[in-house]
């Protein structure tokens, strides 16, 4: 086949050049450019039509004049060499190693854009994984196969959850093979520095690979790099049998990234200026979750998103929502109260929760004990603001044991140390230890023979110690 070199650029609008003259060009077709200096980048083609292709390139486009710059179209779509080897390594967003050691040679070419499972071949998740943070395991608990986004603002330590997480996640009672792909998009050089070296100081890089892609980056490898690291997982998790937990921040950065291009092309834009298609855009990254019928491995995904102006109705954690099971929402105000991880446990939600816990799983009384938690803190927490008003003098005797309780479950159960990973077991006893302060007869959503099983009461004196 003949490759015919181009040089009929007539438009360079930010990432995006316009190509006339083009009859056959294929959508995600990849793009060779050559600069007039000898200088060569990597595009791909997002739209033909009436002869004009429109190619956004993977890299910065300084440099670039329209007489000078020349485009060959390759006939094939965005590879990356996959292969087991990628474990305990760190790339950019676009593949390429940013640790110093040589490429991935030899493995796979495996196509980056990839597919959302088939409905049909998905299996249920069911298993639980343990991330040794209580608010998350005891009460918005991460199942094997889920897609469990965790929403964020400006200013709180979601990097930081991010990477104890990762460090922390495992899969109880079995010898399977776990590992952590880490996706980061538009993070400073600080940031990209402090996962690296929390990775490589806690020996987590050995079972992670991570691909960096920074604020100072080309826009554009934020658009490819989670799925290079989607396509890295779905190789380790269906091709090597390995169960992945896939960590993506951060997602308003990606948005963005989209806008940007939208903008660039001149589209209508939709809410706030984002791509009408965004939400189908977000769904081929989350729907590349899941666990297949017949394959060995899984993939489990934890977006992180930063919510602009700390709105939880914006755009981005809006459909974020809508596509995956459930969400994890920091809290500012636990924040200023010294609380560390600030997961408000109220607005969040793991929907698969019910199938990775109980008996066999994590513990019989698992759901009562975190059903029960959920209503004593709602309580306590109505009665803090009330007692704003009115004084905590004015409240009843029972009313000060639930604002007791709530501060107590803030203190001790939601807030841990960064290097404090929990047991299940050891997260609902300590559940059962906070719970010991109400009363018995309060007990109304867990079950008679698990208060006679974990329950305080006979050990205590109704006062939390």
């Amino acid at each position: 086949m003949i490759k015919i070199d181009y040089r009929s650029i007539y438009q360079i609008n930010g990432p995006l050049l316009f190509v006339e003259g083009i009859e056959n060009a294929g959508y995600n077709e990849i793009v060779n450019i050559t600069m007039e200096n000898g200088e060569t980048r990597t595009g791909q083609v997002l739209e033909s039509r009436k002869g004009i292709a429109v190619v956004q390139v993977f890299g910065s486009t300084l440099g670039m004049d329209i007489t000078g710059t020349k485009v060959r179209f390759t006939g094939s779509t965005a590879r990356i060499s996959v292969s087991s080897e990628m474990l305990g390594r760190v790339f950019n967003g676009l593949a390429e190693p940013k640790d110093g050691l040589p490429n991935i040679v030899g493995g796979e070419r495996s196509e980056i854009v990839g597919n959302a499972i088939n409905p049909y071949s998905r299996e249920e998740p069911s298993e639980f994984i343990q991330t040794g943070i209580s608010t998350i395991d005891g009460m918005n608990t991460l199942v094997r196969g889920q897609k469990l986004p965790i929403f964020s603002a400006s200013g709180l330590p979601h990097n930081m959850i991010a990477a104890q997480i990762a460090r922390q996640a495992r899969v109880r009672g079995n010898d399977e093979s776990f590992a952590v792909v880490f996706g980061a998009m538009g993070i400073t050089s600080e940031e990209a520095n402090f996962f690296i070296n929390e990775f490589r100081n806690t020996g987590a890089i050995s079972r992670s690979v991570l691909f960096l892609n920074l604020s100072s980056d080309p826009s554009m490898e934020r658009i490819i790099l989670p799925r290079i690291a989607l396509t890295t997982a779905e190789y380790l998790a269906y091709e090597q049998g390995m169960h992945i937990l896939v960590i993506l921040t951060d997602m308003t950065n990606y948005c963005e990234a989209l806008r940007e291009i939208s903008s660039a092309r001149e589209e209508v834009p939709g809410r706030r200026g984002y791509p009408g298609y965004m939400y189908t855009d977000l769904s081929t990254i989350y729907e590349r979750a899941g666990k297949i019928k017949g394959k060995t491995g899984s993939i489990t995904q934890i977006p992180i998103l930063t919510m602009p102006g700390d709105d939880i109705t914006h755009p981005i954690p809006d459909l974020t929502g809508y596509i995956t099971e459930g969400q994890i929402v920091l809290s500012r105000d636990l924040l200023r109260a010294g609380i560390y991880p600030p997961i408000n446990v109220l607005p969040s939600l793991s929907r698969l929760m019910n199938q990775g816990i109980g008996s066999g799983r994590t513990r019989e009384d698992h759901r009562g004990v975190a059903d029960q938690i959920y209503s004593a803190y709602a309580q306590g927490r109505d009665l803090r603001s009330l007692s704003a008003i009115v004084g905590e003098e004015a409240l009843s005797s029972n009313d000060r044991t639930y604002l007791k309780f709530a501060n107590e479950f803030e203190r001790r159960y939601v807030n841990q140390a960064r290097s404090e990973s929990r047991t299940i077991e050891e997260t609902l006893d300590l559940g059962w230890d906070l719970l010991s302060v109400l009363p018995e007869s309060d007990m109304k959503r867990v079950k008679r023979d698990h208060i006679a099983k974990y329950g305080k009461w006979r050990k205590t004196e109704n006062a939390v110690q």
